[in-house]
């Protein structure tokens, strides 16, 4: 176990240290991935595979970090009220030591159940039935080194995102949040929404079931359909992980990317309406419904745009064009003028 635990842990790390790399130590990194992949795809059986793998990411990119934001918070709340969104209310250690101690604990167990439940999954099927692994592992048109293709990785992870929003938002909104008073509805009110104000591990805190259908179910169902390549599985499960975090945080210093503050904004909205709206953090679905709380995802494209001066860079670009073209044309003029000239 901790020997593959450290080798998962290789290629894992070269794909978050490429960006911060130049070309050629790019590539290098690139060949020292596709060989400790292809060393893991041939020495560990799929099984083992797909419960370390998400097991590693879970554990390095949502646990360590929640905690990490959770001893923070409780350390010096003198500073972390500064950077909470709703300030001292915000603040975990509110909600009393009992409470906090269940919302750390079934947080982590929840988490590990997902894990546990892809693992018996993948043992049923390759292992009992003798079929095929559920994701995709070894093989596929790179063969040689069991890598999927850029165009593979990037299909399954343009699916992985856009479905797993879909399905988490009408999941929620019909299943969690329906008019009817259900047994999962009652298991979500008194679960989730009995913290107000989130912190990073509330992401996962919820009745099992109720985490099942929402945060599990959404990532892992396309995967399984349209059969990802773990390596696709992986990367998507490394962006949720940092997502829920951050978004979960109840910070409003985030780092800086695409609406990411609005994200964590609508999750703060959701929380504290007991869910009356903002049922999916990147805001698209209930901007389309009309189920958004405060300020939509349009709100936070127009801020985007306006933080970054896409409109005023826009139009400098369209002026430097027309200037180009003006100046063209008058060359081109001038030219004509002197040829006549000579004639």
């Amino acid at each position: 176990m901790g020997a593959l635990l450290s080798t998962l842990s290789l290629p894992i790390a070269s794909i978050f240290a490429i960006p911060m790399l130049s070309s050629w130590s790019t590539s290098l990194n690139l060949v020292f991935f596709s060989i400790t992949w292809t060393t893991i795809a041939m020495t560990y059986a799929p099984l083992q595979i797909e419960f370390f793998a998400p097991l590693v990411i879970r554990l390095l990119l949502y646990i360590l970090p929640a905690a990490l934001f959770l001893l923070f918070d409780l350390s010096v709340p003198s500073l972390a009220v500064e950077l909470k969104a709703q300030g001292q209310y915000a603040l975990p250690g509110r909600v009393g030591r009992k409470k906090l101690s269940k919302v750390v604990a079934w947080s982590c167990f929840n988490i590990l159940l997902g894990v546990t439940i892809q693992a018996a999954i993948e043992f049923l099927v390759t292992d009992v039935l003798r079929l095929r692994s559920v994701l995709a592992i070894k093989g596929g048109s790179w063969s040689m080194n069991h890598l999927p293709s850029p165009w593979t990785m990037v299909k399954n992870i343009s699916e992985g995102l856009v479905l797993r929003n879909v399905l988490q938002y009408y999941i929620h909104t019909k299943l969690l949040h329906s008019p009817s008073n259900t047994r999962l509805t009652y298991w979500h009110q008194t679960w989730c929404h009995s913290i107000r104000t989130p912190f990073s591990f509330t992401a996962a805190y919820d009745h099992p079931v109720c985490y099942l259908l929402h945060k599990f179910l959404p990532i892992y169902l396309p995967a399984v359909i349209f059969r990802f390549h773990i390596m696709a599985y992986i990367l998507l499960l490394s962006i949720f992980s940092l997502e829920e975090v951050f978004t979960h945080s109840g910070y409003n210093v985030l780092p800086s990317t695409i609406m990411l503050r609005g994200m964590a904004r609508r999750t703060d909205a959701h929380m504290m309406s007991q869910g009356k709206g903002n049922f999916a953090p990147v805001g698209v679905l209930d901007w389309a419904h009309g189920t958004s709380l405060g300020a939509d995802v349009m709100d936070d494209v127009q801020e985007e745009m306006e933080k970054h001066d896409v409109q005023q860079r826009a139009g400098k670009a369209a002026n430097n064009v027309g200037g180009t073209i003006d100046d063209g044309v008058s060359k081109l003029k001038g030219r004509a003028k002197r040829g006549k000239g000579k004639k």
